[in-house]
Order: C-alpha cells, then structure tokens, then sequence
C-alpha cells in the first residue's frame, strides 16, 4: 500500500484547478498494490484553485522546525495549512501501515529532492517539501513520479 499525490492520478487538485496526470507509470509499476491518493494542500483546508505558494528562506524541514515559512504569490502566510495538511498526511499513512509516499516533483508540499526557492521565478533549489520532509522523519519512503 502506497500513498501517491492525487494530482498525478488525474484528480484535479493542483493550485489552478488542474492535474499532473502524465501517464499511467505509477500505476503500471504497483500494479497489485494499493494507491491512496492524498493532496496534503486541500487536507490541510487550501481550497482549489489557489494562488500559487512556496516555501520561503528554507525547506520543508526548515518549515517543520519554525524557521520558515511558505507563503503564496501574495504574500499571505499559509504555512499553517501545509503542516495541518503535512500532519493528516502523515496520520493517514501510519494508519494504513504505508511504507512509500510518491510525491509530485518541486510541490511544495510532495516534493523530494527540489523545490522552487520561493522567488516565484521558477528557480529550483534543493530541498523536500513540507509534506515530504514530515514523512521522511517517520520513516517512510519518499519518491517523486520523476524517480519512477
């Protein structure tokens, strides 16, 4: 059993209303094991569509321990709804004994390995999303459909 962004599944729930269904990888690859799609944005109460957010001055984990913050193309602070989204995530995935978490690349919320730097310019910078870094600490495996 794994958890999977629902947006690569096709359900529309990105920050415009969109998906990020490419192709039918994900599934083809667990086939005989169970997906459960998760959109930590909209658990943590963000509604759709949304103005686009990143994470300002740090990471995932840097948003975790209170050192920074994620804010959308505004200026309005939400980082309250990507830890509340982070944590229920989180809640879900100990409930159901998941052992992987396959995120949406550069997310904010499901990235592993990069996010946008929080300019709203596009540029790329190291780091794991608010979601992605919650449950790398609690052990579970964390991939982005690029990785698949």
């Amino acid at each position: 059993m794994k958890l999977i962004s629902a947006c690569l599944l096709g359900i529309k729930c990105t920050w415009d209303g969109t998906d990020r269904y490419k192709n039918d990888r994900a599934i083809q690859l667990f086939e005989g094991d169970t997906l459960i799609p998760v959109c930590p944005e909209q658990l943590g109460g963000l509604k759709i569509p949304r103005l686009p957010q990143e994470i300002q001055g740090g990471t995932g984990g840097d948003v975790l321990d209170g050192n920074c913050r994620v804010k959308n193309s505004d200026g309005q602070d939400v980082t309250r709804e990507f830890t509340m989204g982070a944590e229920e995530t989180l809640r879900i995935a100990r409930e159901l004994k998941v052992s992987h978490f396959i995120g949406k690349s550069r997310s904010p919320s499901c990235a592993c390995g990069q996010i946008y730097d929080g300019t709203f310019s596009g540029r790329l910078v190291e780091g794991d999303g608010v979601t992605s870094a919650l449950l790398k600490r609690n052990r579970i495996e964390v991939i982005t459909e690029e990785d698949l």
